[in-house]
């Protein structure tokens, strides 16, 4: 059975491999000229990338082994421009799956600090699921207008932008 460092190193290279998505998902967008769904997956970007150096920095605090793993190429083509934000709900059901079977290693290993460190990650994810269900309804209600999609985006913050009260400290400092 994988240890508590273990598993954290895994999930390391899938916040990273989850900001890699969002690239790929932005750089889709940014190619239609729609600018505030590029904008919005280019934050998605940074604030996946900023989870994964939390969980470095808790690593280093644990004077436990760091090792960043490589990540799957993302996927880059799309049958439309619905199937990125179905793509990105469905990744962040994936990872609040995956930080769930964390919080479970952590708990069966005793580790309650492990244990405790994860409640603010399972509540974002709460969130990132929450709004990503939100962003993929509103894209279903435009259908081919996705200037509306724009116009809901100008208007309203989805998301909490990375910036939650009471976020982990991220090695090398949240971008």
């Amino acid at each position: 059975m994988a240890t508590f460092p273990q598993v954290v190193n895994q999930q390391i290279a899938n916040e990273f491999g989850a900001s890699q998505q969002y690239v790929a998902i932005a750089v889709y967008y940014d190619a239609q000229t729609l600018q505030g769904l590029a904008a919005h997956f280019y934050r998605q970007s940074v604030e996946e990338r900023n989870h994964a150096m939390m969980l470095v920095q808790y690593l280093l605090d644990s004077g436990d082994e760091v090792a960043i793993p490589g990540v799957e190429a993302p996927q880059t083509a799309f049958a439309d421009a619905t199937a990125p934000v179905a793509l990105a709900l469905a990744q962040e059901k994936r990872v609040t799956e995956q930080i769930v079977n964390l919080s479970r290693v952590a708990r069966e290993a005793g580790d309650l600090v492990g244990e405790q460190f994860l409640h603010w990650f399972l509540q974002e994810q709460r969130e990132e699921v929450a709004s990503m269900s939100t962003l993929l309804a509103i894209m279903e209600r435009a259908g081919d207008n996705l200037l509306l999609v724009e116009d809901y985006l100008a208007r309203q913050q989805v998301g909490d932008g990375g910036g939650a009260a009471g976020a982990p400290e991220a090695a090398g400092g949240a971008l």
